[in-house]
């Protein structure tokens, strides 16, 4: 691309790690950019600040009305990085013209796949079903194969007695940042009840949004027949789901961890799993990875294990950032932007 004698004005107002703001300074260090952070600026500050951008970047922190005339005419895209419903007054937007890009977050809808494919894995019994398939363990319940037919079938020859299925059940997620979201949409496809935790409630129109019920921890741990870990791993989460957490879960939830193993005690784990106190754990994160030999969780039947690729083949930051900056590109050369799609 030709150095344009303007640089393209770009705000970011989206919190972020360090981490991952290097990520963009790094993408957008061109001279064709001139990119400035204002994710520590309340509107106030930020308003002033905003007049000739051509591009307001954002995750969750909502680009209002305000925002949106304080830029001004040169406002050419509102990008938003993940599918927080709320995150633009999209109908002022839309009236004024302003263009709105929604660019799924690939890295968070790879962990919330994931996470589905533990909770359905431990729930449809996909690990003991398929060992046991493979090991004709049929046998030793003394069953013979049969030619079968549209009425004439073996249902569930293994005999389990509790295969489960997640309509109308309750998930409890533990976190609700741009994973957490992801897993709230799917969650909502197998008509489960949605209940979520975080350090504070959202605004009840934005719950209404996404179709989930803030829970204290306690409540969200008594009455959820599914946990799901989706907070980061600091110090005031690290063992967050230790034996008195596990105690308050039903007999028949299973825990799901695709985030940090260190948000577990993994000993106070394997202690509820060979008591029968939770019903399952389905596990990508460790507190040590890989998961040493030996390791308590080895050698229990009711758990599903796996080496920690929640989030795919791996790069998920860089590729949203990547995917900005062509669209950033396109908006530069007068082209419309890509993600059109409603949240």
């Amino acid at each position: 691309m030709d150095q344009l004698l303007n640089p393209f004005h770009v705000v970011h107002i989206e919190p972020l790690p360090d981490w991952i703001q290097g990520i963009y300074d790094s993408a957008l260090q061109d001279p064709e950019f001139d990119l400035l952070w204002a994710k520590e600026l309340a509107d106030p500050e930020l308003v002033p600040r905003l007049k000739g951008t051509e591009a307001i970047i954002t995750g969750k922190r909502r680009v209002t009305e305000k925002l949106m005339v304080a830029a001004g005419p040169s406002l050419r895209l509102i990008q938003v990085v993940g599918r927080a419903p709320w995150a633009v007054d999209t109908d002022y937007a839309r009236n004024a013209g302003i263009p709105v890009s929604i660019l799924p977050h690939g890295g968070a809808i790879a962990v919330a796949e994931h996470t589905f494919a533990l909770m359905l894995g431990l729930m449809r019994k996909l690990l003991p079903g398929h060992l046991g398939t493979t090991a004709a363990e049929y046998q030793q319940r003394g069953i013979e194969p049969i030619r079968t037919s549209e009425r004439v079938i073996a249902f569930n020859w293994l005999g389990f007695p509790d295969v489960q299925q997640l309509f109308g059940k309750k998930i409890g997620l533990v976190g609700l940042g741009d994973i957490g979201m992801e897993v709230a949409r799917r969650a909502q496809a197998f008509d489960m009840e949605v209940l979520y935790t975080k350090r504070g409630p959202l605004p009840s129109e934005y719950e209404e949004m996404l179709g989930v019920r803030y829970a204290s921890l306690h409540e969200l741990l008594e009455v959820s027949d599914v946990v799901s870990l989706h907070a980061p791993q600091t110090d005031e989460t690290t063992g967050l789901i230790d034996g008195e957490a596990l105690a308050h879960m039903k007999e028949t939830a299973v825990l799901v961890n695709t985030a940090r193993g260190g948000l577990v005690d993994e000993d106070a784990l394997v202690e509820a799993l060979r008591s029968g106190s939770i019903a399952g754990a389905g596990l990508d994160a460790f507190v040590d990875e890989p998961l040493p030999v030996n390791h308590g969780l080895q050698d229990l039947g009711n758990v599903l294990l796996s080496p920690h690729v929640g989030g795919g083949t791996g790069g998920g930051q860089k590729g949203v950032v990547a995917a900005v900056k062509r669209n950033l590109e396109r908006v530069m050369r007068g082209q419309s932007p890509l993600h059109m799609d409603a949240p």
